[in-house]
């Protein structure tokens, strides 16, 4: 896992797995955003798979699938989980580029 802090309270990491939950709790990470869709790519863990990892641990978890261009659904969606779920808050696709992308829309 390679988690790049984007602000004090969000980073950015690619593809986790069920079995790097507690690193992620570990690192005091409070809530996750998974902006990957299912079945990207073969042998991807399904966010269901993660999300009960996280649960199990106490994170809050939310789906935002990303493929292509950001939609204002999506933007939408994402501002909402900022304002509701504990932070911080770490977010994950493939490389993590779409995660960020989400969190860019945010006005600082």
């Amino acid at each position: 896992m390679n988690l790049r802090k984007v602000a004090d309270s969000f980073a950015v990491t690619g593809q986790i797995t069920p079995e790097q939950m507690q690193a992620v709790a570990d690192a005091g990470y409070k809530s996750i955003v998974c902006a990957r869709p299912d079945n990207e790519e073969p042998g991807q863990p399904s966010f269901a798979e993660v999300a009960r990892a996280a649960e199990k641990l106490g994170l809050a978890i939310t789906h935002i699938p990303v493929s292509g261009m950001l939609g204002e659904s999506q933007v939408i969606r994402f501002h909402d989980a900022w304002e509701t779920m504990p932070k911080p808050m770490l977010g994950y696709c493939r490389s993590g580029a779409r995660a960020g992308s989400l969190y860019a829309t945010l006005s600082h």
